[in-house]
């Protein structure tokens, strides 16, 4: 049974629903709201313009819990958002089954994990609009996805011999488009077990808990108050320094605070890696290159754990193919990624079914996670494995791959962390050690591609506000590894290896087509910031002295297409830059007959 809204709990949903599908009735009014912009924006604006739940719809989409029905198997029995109605997911089925583990888990107590799914963008509201400008200053891993959704998973099974089942088996999942995994698995620690015990009535409350929340803008600290107990978190900025953390523990501010939390998406690299961190380097090349992945672990923790962590461990480049922290025979993309009749895509499934070590014996980089030992037990020393050696789910743990590294083995990190080991280091610590070398070692590789890219900007005084602004250069490859011999990354890394060969397979990735379309867009819109301040410095009324009237309004109609276009693109202007331009406009205008001032006072149509 599937129920809609807090305050209408009791209509079933039978048939797949498309987010998409909304009518015009169930569209918000908060859709005329116009939104403060970056992180430093007036927050008493924001609460002015927010309506009931749009607080909410900027956390999560929607709330589930998932049980299991001795004749239809697993099924949604609750759905909470708000009262408008426009929660709508398409593949329900496939969702129900990423929200519990696969039999063969053995899952007993409870068990935290997280999916993601692919679904249609929503179509265009003024919430989005306000998403989009708080994402703004976001750092690439943690923008709001427009394809896909995220699932964090609380699931319980325990003995129950009042059921003809025999278990109690029950998930509460949270549905949400940001990827804040540490955040939302903290936060269903503290709902589900409330849950589980009073039901319904406990998740309304929860429900209007996070509707009195602040959005998630970049920058700001953020206290939560959650059924009783505050968080305080720290949404990261695209311009902190990679590696730190911002949050700062003040005595005097957190007393009323239950739980600080230093990170609001990063996993323990140490732990993901652990059973297979003799290989670190090797993942982190695969990785890089987009290559097809799979990790075949015993639960689905250890599963999205483990893949979110591979996906992490090239931050601060974003990874740009698709992932799958926990995938099921059941998925919509199942027979698309498992088919022989062609290459793998570049994708990183997390599975648990021993179905896959059959189905997916083609993939060429196969990763088998055994149980995740304890920080203080040592992995054993693993060669990689041959794939023909992977028959079943049960094959040891290791990586089973061709792929010959580009660069030589780093061998300081693995003494490293051997050291921590048997040092009893703490766990934290061995986490921060190996964050640090994956970001050393992922700056050292992206800094030459930086150089090179920012050496494509035309010269600031070849800006002419008269004239459209100049393009970038193309980015010619041959040109770019011409750069490496005297500016690539041996000046910042140790590592040997073949540099040249390790670029030319990632110039051909979806990682760098990603990074290269946003780092182009970055520039493109830094060239018409710039050009729109060298037109907002010229002495326009002189210039309409030369002019005709259909000049003027010609050249009005051009200044008004450049401010909105600034207002829309949110274009890296100089502060002050566009109440210049306004003024400039409005003074053109005055000088044209009352007629014409009357028609262009008139707001232009997008």
């Amino acid at each position: 049974m599937a129920l809609q809204g807090p305050e209408e709990l009791g209509e079933q949903v039978e048939e797949p629903e498309d987010l998409d599908d909304q009518d015009a009735s169930s569209i918000s009014p908060a859709e005329e709201i116009t939104l403060p912009p970056g992180p430093g924006g007036d927050e008493e604006t924001e609460e002015a313009v927010l309506l009931p739940w749009d607080r909410f719809s900027a956390w999560l989409h929607c709330i589930c819990v998932v049980g299991f029905d001795l004749e239809l198997g697993q099924a949604v029995e609750v759905r909470q958002k708000d009262p408008a109605g426009s929660c709508k997911l398409t593949g329900k089925t496939s969702i129900c089954y990423l929200s519990f583990p696969d039999s063969n888990s053995g899952c007993l107590g409870d068990t935290q994990f997280c999916f993601r799914f692919r679904q249609g963008s929503n179509k265009k509201s003024s919430l989005g609009s306000f998403l989009e400008t708080s994402d703004r200053d976001a750092p690439p891993c943690l923008k709001r996805e427009q394809g896909h959704y995220y699932g964090y998973v609380y699931f319980r099974q325990v003995r129950d011999k009042t059921l003809k089942r025999g278990y109690f088996q029950k998930s509460l999942v949270l549905i949400s488009k940001l990827p804040y995994v540490t955040f939302f698995h903290s936060l269903l620690k503290i709902m589900a077990p409330e849950y589980f015990e009073k039901q319904e009535p406990c998740l309304e409350a929860a429900c209007n808990d996070i509707d009195r929340w602040p959005t998630p803008h970049p920058g700001r600290i953020l206290t939560l108050p959650i059924m009783g107990v505050v968080i305080k978190v720290r949404i990261p900025t695209c311009y902190d320094k990679p590696g730190t953390s911002q949050l700062v523990q003040s005595a005097q501010s957190d007393s009323l605070v239950s739980i600080v939390l230093p990170t609001i998406h990063e996993v323990d690299l140490f732990r993901c890696f652990y059973p297979v961190f003799f290989h670190i380097q090797m993942l982190w090349e695969l990785v890089l290159l987009g290559e097809a992945l799979v990790v075949m672990a015993p639960s689905p923790a250890e599963s999205s754990d483990t893949v979110l962590a591979l996906v992490s461990c090239i931050s601060p480049l974003r990874y740009c193919s698709d992932f799958r922290p926990y995938f099921t025979i059941h998925d919509s993309e199942f027979k698309e990624y498992t088919t022989r009749t062609q290459a793998p895509p570049s994708v990183i499934l997390g599975v648990t079914n021993p179905f896959f070590a059959k189905t997916l014996q083609h993939w060429p980089h196969i990763i088998r996670i055994g149980d995740m030992k304890q920080a203080g037990e040592m992995a054993k020393q693993m060669k990689v494995k041959k794939l023909k050696n992977l028959k079943t789910l049960d094959s040891k743990p290791g990586v089973y791959t061709a792929y010959k590294p580009y660069l030589n083995k780093d061998e300081e990190i693995i003494k490293q962390l051997q050291k921590g080991v048997q040092q009893k280091r703490p766990s934290a610590a061995q986490n921060a050690i190996l964050r640090r070398y994956f970001l050393e070692l992922t700056q050292s590789f992206i800094i030459p591609l930086e150089r090179y890219v920012a050496s494509l900007m035309p010269l600031q005084k070849s800006i002419s506000p008269w004239k459209s602004p100049p393009q970038l250069r193309p980015f010619i490859q041959q040109d770019f590894m011409k750069t490496l011999e005297k500016a690539g990354p041996q000046l910042t890394s140790r590592l040997k290896g073949d540099w040249i060969g390790l670029y030319r397979h990632f110039l051909k990735s979806p990682n760098f087509d990603g990074w290269f379309r946003n780092r182009r867009r970055e520039m493109t819109q830094k060239l018409e910031a710039l050009h729109l301040e060298a037109l907002c410095e010229e002495d326009l009324q002189q210039r309409i002295q030369r002019h005709t009237e259909v000049e003027t309004v010609d050249l009005v109609l051009k200044l008004k297409d450049k401010l909105s276009q600034a207002e829309r693109e949110q274009l890296p202007v100089r502060p002050g830059t566009l109440p210049k331009l306004r003024a400039h406009i409005q003074s053109i205008i005055q000088t044209l007959p009352e007629d014409l001032q009357g028609i262009l006072h008139k707001p232009s149509t997008p």
